[in-house]
């Protein structure tokens, strides 16, 4: 059968702990978002047809995974790659799973995603993939830490420990400066192991603090302005660890664009998203346009190319639809 699969974006706004002198490490915090999206359809071939490099590899794998033939993919919307918007992970399940269900399988996402070389890390994009809404997950013990990376499949996704779905008011503000994509794979991974083995525990207690008084009523109780101050303090203890691997408490240009809409009374909660150069920030309805308008304003005035885009949360996972 022809199926569509469609699955929106995500914000990584954090990690709960990055310090070996800890029992937990990692720990993700994320956001889903409706867009942008990635939309594939796919029915069953004799062997991979598919025009984009990319997918043409992610379905390789998928129709080795699911002993099948083959696979005729057309992609029909496609996410920015590393600007910290979770493209790697929502088009490698999303082409797993249109190739699947064309097929007429029934998959765990969760169980297949590690031999898709997924969730090792963070599980905000699987859990984000899986259902939407505001996700935080239990990290991995820290006796698993190894200076190498572990071989696709040799793990498990961490278990989702808090979900909320926010209110359908809520926006959030994307920013996307034109500059050179952020951090993946093995760089990614080198730059990980190297904060790990020098992180300050004392910034994971700050974090837990901040987490269980404030971020967790602030999502709980549906409080936006509490919300965005959370994740903000949140995201800059993230940065003190990150400082010297990324040129600062946050890449640069995002540092400059922080600060100024930092002052903007329309947004709030303004962070960087995984390794950038994406910047986020919280507001609603009622503020979204003006929230575009001073981010356009603030590209222009640090003499920045880039776009601005307004998100509306995503509190539901992938759609699959069959198209016949």
């Amino acid at each position: 059968m022809r199926v569509r699969v469609d699955v929106g974006s995500r914000l990584h706004l954090g990690f709960q702990n990055l310090s070996l002198a800890h029992e937990r490490l990692y720990g993700g915090l994320g956001v889903a978002l409706e867009s942008p999206a990635f939309v594939i359809e796919a029915e069953p071939a004799d062997r991979i047809v598919c025009d984009q490099p990319l997918f043409a590899e992610y379905a390789e794998r998928s129709c080795e995974l699911l002993a099948v033939s083959g696979i005729e993919l057309d992609i029909l919307e496609t996410l920015p790659r590393h600007v910290g918007l979770g493209s790697g992970t929502q088009t490698a399940l999303a082409t797993f799973l249109a190739i699947a269900s064309a097929y007429g399988e029934s998959v765990s996402i969760r169980e297949h995603a590690p031999e898709l070389n997924r969730g090792g890390r963070s599980g905000i994009g699987v859990a984000t993939f899986e259902s939407g809404g505001f996700i935080v997950d239990t990290g991995h013990p820290t006796e698993r830490f190894t200076t190498d990376p572990p071989m696709a499949g040799e793990w498990t996704v961490p278990a989702v420990a808090v979900r909320h779905e926010l209110p359908p008011s809520w926006r959030f503000l994307v920013v996307l400066p034109d500059v050179e994509p952020g951090r993946s794979g093995d760089g990614e991974d080198e730059s990980m192991r190297t904060v790990v083995e020098n992180a300050d525990p004392s910034v994971a207690d700050s974090i837990a603090t901040l987490l269980i008084r404030r971020l967790l009523p602030a999502v709980a109780e549906h409080r936006l302005e509490s919300f965005g101050d959370a994740i903000g303090a949140l995201g800059r203890l993230n940065g003190a660890w990150y400082a010297d691997e990324q040129g600062g408490v946050y890449r640069p240009p995002a540092g400059r664009i922080i600060d100024a809409l930092s002052e903007k009374p329309a947004v709030r909660g303004i962070g960087q998203s995984s390794w950038g150069p994406a910047v986020y920030g919280v507001t609603d309805t009622s503020r979204a346009d003006e929230a575009v308008s001073v981010a356009e304003q603030t590209l222009s005035d640090l003499d920045l190319d880039g776009t601005v885009q307004i998100a509306a949360p995503r509190n539901h996972g992938v759609n699959v639809t069959q198209l016949g």
